[in-house]
């Protein structure tokens, strides 16, 4: 657990817990409440740089903490981010004896003058996870994800605790905080979030981008939607908040396991503490048809190097096919091109240009009535999969647990790859060219280099004989003789 200090004494405790064991040891420092703020913030933010994560400071955000949107090598200050909601300064919860408790990002504890005996549990095991003798100050925890916290407080000498409060989220302010601007990684975790309120039937508000906010919204309208940057959250004093993310650089402080190892989606469920299973979120369906023909639709698009089809012809041959067989191809990027430097990726010449700044409900519009998607590891690649479209999903430099399952992922095993999955690699979010291994070599993207349009077109083939997909252009089977 962290505790600001001004005069850096420090105290080692060890606990013994209820089954023997021998708590985390942590040390403690005490403050005065005047100075407390500030220091709380300037500890945390030196944690945050220590680790590569961005929410040890809600104040504050580090680059690390989003997925890539980086468009340059250079390292400027720690921008402004719109999309991150500051806790309350103060703990909103009244206890006795003018001590203030509260849930917002980790445990919280903020003591009156006198001599205090603190105890941080996890009720959900009985194990003391940090104790200290303590004056005035804050005891916070270092643990920032879903916790089943028990708090407990004693004047030193009395054996009664004064404040024996354990986490109770039901009918409780709770805010959920997705304090970024990509589409995949809010789709990949809206699912948790509202199996999290379903489950602990709470007063729920999601914090988050409007574009995607928009789309979620009534579909779920038993959770408060407030969009950002423009919104303002309407909980002022939550009782408990949690923040999704991808944390870096092997942080267990935002997220009990590494992301890496259990999938972008997927760590969502384990930083609340729910059914960790995927299942797509909800999106509005039954839009109209708008294209008489049938049709497929692409995105080609990503936000570094990294994510791209880096075979020069690959898309090419993939959209040539398509069109042989009958089909109108609709690329529905938002950019038609897109890059940095010296390197600048177009749309398929002969595909169709639905690109453009556009709602996302156009887009999941479109998506319904194609007969399937090819796209890579990106955003909209997440909402094909909530328009309960069949998806080609190309991507190398992610490994397959990194996205929700589909049948026809697409990866080549015959060069490195999965290095956003590895564990000993850390994503340059300012990179727009990161390779970790090959950078600047004949190697480099080799991951999706070697996947050829001839093997997206193999699992084209096999979806649509799957799904039962005859070719548009003569009505008869994909694998049939042309």
């Amino acid at each position: 657990m962290e505790n600001s200090n001004s005069n850096n004494n420090n105290q080692q405790f060890q606990n013994q817990t209820a089954q023997g064991q021998q708590p985390v040891q942590s040390s403690v420092q005490n403050t005065q409440p005047q100075q407390m703020q500030q220091q709380n913030q300037q500890a945390q933010q030196s944690n945050g740089s220590q680790q590569g994560v961005a929410t040890a400071n809600s104040q504050a955000v580090r680059p690390g903490d989003v997925t890539a949107a980086g468009n340059t090598s250079v390292r400027p200050g720690v921008p402004y981010n719109p999309f991150l909601v500051p806790v309350p300064p103060v703990p909103t919860q009244e206890g006795p004896m003018g001590i203030k408790y509260d849930f917002n990002d980790g445990a919280r504890v903020l003591l009156p003058k006198g001599r205090w005996h603190v105890q941080l549990e996890d009720a959900e095991s009985d194990n003391i996870i940090f104790a200290c003798d303590t004056a005035e100050g804050w005891v916070l925890s270092t643990k920032k994800y879903y916790v089943k916290f028990r708090i407990k407080v004693w004047i030193i000498g009395e054996t009664e605790p004064v404040l024996n409060h354990t986490l109770d989220l039901k009918n409780r302010y709770v805010q959920i905080n997705f304090p970024v601007g990509t589409i995949g990684d809010i789709v990949g975790w809206m699912t948790y979030a509202v199996r999290f309120a379903e489950k602990h039937k709470c007063a729920t508000e999601f914090t988050m981008s409007k574009q995607l906010s928009e789309v979620f919204a009534e579909q779920y309208p038993g959770i408060i939607f407030t969009p950002l940057p423009d919104g303002k959250p309407k909980f002022q004093k939550p009782y408990a908040t949690y923040r999704m993310g991808l944390f870096f650089r092997g942080d267990t402080t935002c997220q009990p396991i590494d992301f890496r190892q259990v999938g972008l989606h997927r760590t969502a469920g384990y930083i609340l503490g729910v059914d960790p299973r995927e299942e797509a979120p909800k999106v509005k369906l039954g839009n109209p048809r708008t294209i008489k023909e049938r049709y497929v639709v692409i995105a080609t698009k990503s936000s570094s190097q990294a994510k791209y089809w880096n075979n020069g012809g690959g898309w090419e041959q993939v959209v040539g096919y398509l069109k042989s067989i009958g089909y109108r191809v609709l690329c529905i990027d938002r950019d038609a091109v897109t890059g940095f430097g010296f390197v600048w990726n177009r749309m398929p010449h002969d595909a169709e240009d639905f690109t453009g700044n556009r709602p996302l409900q156009e887009r999941i519009a479109l998506m319904e009535h194609a007969d399937f998607f090819v796209g890579l590891s990106s955003g909209l690649s997440w909402l094909a999969w909530c328009a309960k479209r069949p998806v080609v999903l190309i991507s190398g430099f992610t490994l397959p647990i990194c996205e929700y399952y589909t049948p026809y992922r697409v990866y080549s095993s015959h060069g490195c790859m999965g290095c956003w999955d590895n564990v000993n690699e850390n994503f340059d979010h300012y990179d727009f060219f990161w390779c970790p291994k090959h950078k600047n070599t004949d190697r480099q993207y080799e991951c999706t280099r070697l996947i050829t349009g001839k093997q997206v077109i193999g699992h084209i083939n096999r979806l649509m004989k799957d799904n039962n997909l005859m070719r548009p252009s003569d009505g008869r089977p994909v694998d049939a003789p042309v």
